[in-house]
């Protein structure tokens, strides 16, 4: 089963690639169909194959032989691994659907600040009321609302932070996008645990955010990666309260 959840993965992760290559640029992620993005040649079944169609095609257009992005198959190996990994931890639960929608935010929010250091409002604003309608429908309307509370305490706590690194910084010191992810974190990791997101995403990217930031112009580093990926770790691992509290009294 876990062959097919990675392979799912990766079929679900091209489609994402799309979403976080076309919202940002104001584009249709329906139309026009897959195509080279350089000489505009729609592209056959063969060369939408994930991970691949990259392969067999060297990493370049059938046509035009411009280069495909390696960026590409890279989120779709990934995304198979979440949805491998997402499968492992949840098995085929009813908490297993909000994973995987909040999983599948995750990766879309990714490819997005990555291309482009921008997290559509789009985007958050369709999984915000997808996963508040699945929370609904798996565990009641009252659990519904205090996820809300959890993702506005969440959202509380993110703008200060926000605030207190303007001022330090004396420039934006994080985009409106983060905090309003955090939002929808907190919605599903719960307050305050939705916070350590920032601290695990941080601690664990801190090396490949510093290479990046040498490479941009500014050094600007996309916060949202790392805040996806700390949520990520949390969610899989089932990191509450009581797995905190059972920590420290060991």
């Amino acid at each position: 089963m876990e062959v097919i959840m990675f392979i799912l993965g990766t079929i679900f992760g091209s489609f994402y690639n799309v979403i976080g290559y076309r919202i940002p640029n104001g584009k249709s992620i329906i139309y026009p169909p897959s195509h080279c993005t350089k000489c505009k040649r729609r592209l056959k079944f063969y060369e939408l194959i994930p991970i691949f169609s990259y392969i067999f095609l060297k990493g370049k257009c059938m046509k035009c032989k411009s280069k495909i992005s390696i960026i590409y198959p890279i989120f779709e190996f990934i995304s198979g691994l979440l949805f491998m990994f997402t499968y492992m931890s949840f098995g085929f639960s009813l908490d297993f659907i909000i994973a995987i929608t909040f999983v599948s935010m995750m990766i879309i929010v990714t490819v997005s600040d990555f291309l482009y250091m921008i997290i559509p409002d789009e985007v958050l604003i369709f999984f915000g009321i997808v996963i508040f309608i699945e929370i609904i429908f798996i565990s009641g309307i009252s659990s519904a609302f205090i996820s809300v509370l959890n993702g506005c305490a969440s959202f509380i706590i993110m703008y200060i932070i926000k605030k207190i690194g303007d001022f330090i910084f004396k420039r934006e010191s994080m985009g409106g996008g983060d905090i309003k992810l955090m939002f929808i974190s907190g919605m599903v990791l719960t307050f305050p645990i939705s916070t350590l997101s920032i601290f695990i995403g941080s601690f664990i990217g801190i090396i490949p955010a510093l290479i990046y930031s040498k490479k941009h112009p500014e050094g600007i580093i996309p916060f949202g990666p790392l805040l996806a990926l700390g949520s990520i770790v949390l969610l899989l691992f089932h990191i509450d309260i009581d797995t905190i509290v059972k920590f420290y009294n060991i």
